[in-house]
């Protein structure tokens, strides 16, 4: 069997491409960003073709980094940004218009309108979401309400709908020249348009929103036997690699972390926040503000299930701070910033730049800042702004816990952010629990490549996948008990301040 496996992470701001060993380390790597489009305020785009370009020429950079070639490669998994919403003529392979990112809250008055008829909970007993901006089926019933054409192409077969998933793998297996249409069961849980038990889509849903079932993909494991198809010769791979493995992002950094067991969780920090909690095969309606979603499956295996906690703004509001405040000109260097001041000085930011996912799902939230004096300087701002992530953490957390009855001792976290110390103390402080930064930190990738590793043999089972699993740093809670809350109190306040913003 060929050495390596390959995963492709197709994110919300750049596209990668890893290599990994039998091990689970990183052979050879490649990134490249793409442009957020945001036409007006709330709505958030990227251009496919610009993605799928990126997603070309990393795969080339990382094979030519490791002096690989497709012999070298036993399978590719993919994982990708969850919710985003694109259609693309199975013909020309041109897409219709932008894809709407998962951030995009053009949808809000339709998920409103279909509120109406049963509030905003009215579809979460078959899929485990509340009506909210944030999922890919209102987004595709907009766009087929507003590109002209784009209906009767979807009700012939000529349009496909897609994540972006099944956009890179359809590209990936052939394009127009015998593509493969399939998404797997973590990102089409995604959708608001898929049964968690039946894991098939929803013909009723599909008909309230009016979506014609002939571009809806096939929807198949995230770990495959059978693969999904294969790389194209004439592809980026050069060869003829299955395609195995597909994962959303944040159910492939909970695979990364090896969290495979009930109760078992992760926090991933991304451009926002996503925290997953392992609930085994048993599916755990949330009463308290959280996703009930697919975790993963594996083969013929029964699905696994998951509680999530969705935070939209986390690295986001570090962009923000970089790119429209000037206030640092690198994201690294918020932690400094962050330093120069012994606490936020009474300020507290709440980034609801794209309202307010979990726990509290309000579209009509939007960012503020509040405590506000002259004493406040840059530095303040940028420890309010991280200690806004942690806050918002510790809000998922005690949601999680309240639906699961289960008291975490500890957080598996990853992502871009875990590299900030000052944020990972502050996190360990206000949960009270110590935080764990895997020796792996690319948790997500790892993931994706896991899943096709497992579907081609590559690696036996998960308890082998556990063996790779080590811990880099641990960070203990240092914070007096009575500062820990009288700040989460304030936050909490913070928060109300936000809220009815947009009429």
């Amino acid at each position: 069997m060929p050495e390596f496996i390959a995963a492709i992470d197709q994110g919300t701001t750049s596209s990668r491409c890893l290599i990994f060993n039998h091990g689970g380390s990183i052979i050879a790597s490649a990134q490249r960003e793409h442009l957020q489009i945001c036409p007006q305020p709330g709505w958030v785009e990227h251009d496919p073709l610009e993605i799928w370009q990126a997603t070309q020429a990393v795969i080339g950079e990382a094979l030519a980094a490791g002096g690989l070639s497709a012999a070298d490669i036993a399978a590719v998994g993919v994982t990708n940004q969850r919710e985003t919403t694109l259609v693309w003529n199975r013909h020309t392979g041109r897409p219709y218009h932008n894809a709407l990112v998962w951030q995009d809250t053009r949808t809000a008055e339709l998920c409103s309108q279909l509120a109406a008829d049963g509030g905003k909970d009215r579809f979460r007993p078959q899929t485990g979401l509340p009506l909210a901006t944030y999922f890919a089926g209102p987004k595709l019933r907009w766009l087929l309400d507003q590109v002209p054409g784009l209906r009767a192409d979807a009700e012939r077969g000529e349009a496909l709908f897609g994540t972006i998933d099944s956009w890179l793998i359809w590209q990936l297996t052939g394009g127009p020249q015998g593509g493969v249409h399939i998404t797997d069961v973590t990102n089409a849980s995604r959708t608001l348009l898929m049964d968690l038990r039946t894991l098939a889509w929803d013909p009723q849903i599909l008909q309230t929103l009016q979506i014609p079932a002939a571009m809806m993909p096939q929807i198949r494991p995230s770990s495959d036997p059978a693969g999904y198809g294969r790389t194209s010769a004439d592809g980026p791979f050069g060869g003829a690699i299955p395609v195995c493995g597909c994962l959303g992002d944040q159910q492939a950094a909970t695979v990364g972390q090896t969290c495979f067991a009930p109760g078992e969780a992760k926090n991933t920090y991304g451009t926002g926040c996503f925290m997953l909690m392992n609930t085994g095969n048993e599916i755990i309606p949330s009463t308290s503000g959280l996703l009930t979603t697919l975790c993963y499956q594996f083969g013929r295996a029964q699905a696994v299930y998951a509680l999530e906690g969705s935070i939209a703004i986390g690295g986001a509001v570090v962009q923000w701070l970089r790119d429209q405040l000037g206030l640092i000109s690198r994201s690294e260097e918020i932690e400094a910033l962050a330093r120069s001041v012994p606490d936020n000085g009474g300020l507290y930011f709440v980034p609801a730049f794209s309202g307010l996912f979990a726990p509290y799902w309000r579209s009509d939230a939007r960012g503020v800042m509040v405590g506000l004096t002259r004493f406040i300087n840059r530095g303040h701002l940028a420890r309010a702004a991280l200690e806004a992530v942690a806050f918002q953490t510790r809000e998922v957390l005690e949601a999680m816990e309240a639906d699961s009855g289960i008291h975490l001792r500890a957080l598996k976290v990853d992502g871009g952010m875990v590299g900030n110390e000052l944020l990972m103390q502050t996190q360990a402080d206000f949960l009270d629990v110590p935080v764990i930064r895997p020796k792996v930190a690319e948790s997500t990738a790892l993931g994706a490549a896991y899943a096709a590793g497992l579907a081609v043999g590559y690696w036996k089972n998960t308890e082998e996948l556990r063996q790779n699993w080590g811990i880099d740093r641990t960070w203990q809670p240092k914070m007096a008990e009575e500062e820990r809350e009288r700040s989460y109190r304030q936050w909490k306040k913070a928060v109300t301040r936000s809220f009815d913003w947009v009429d």
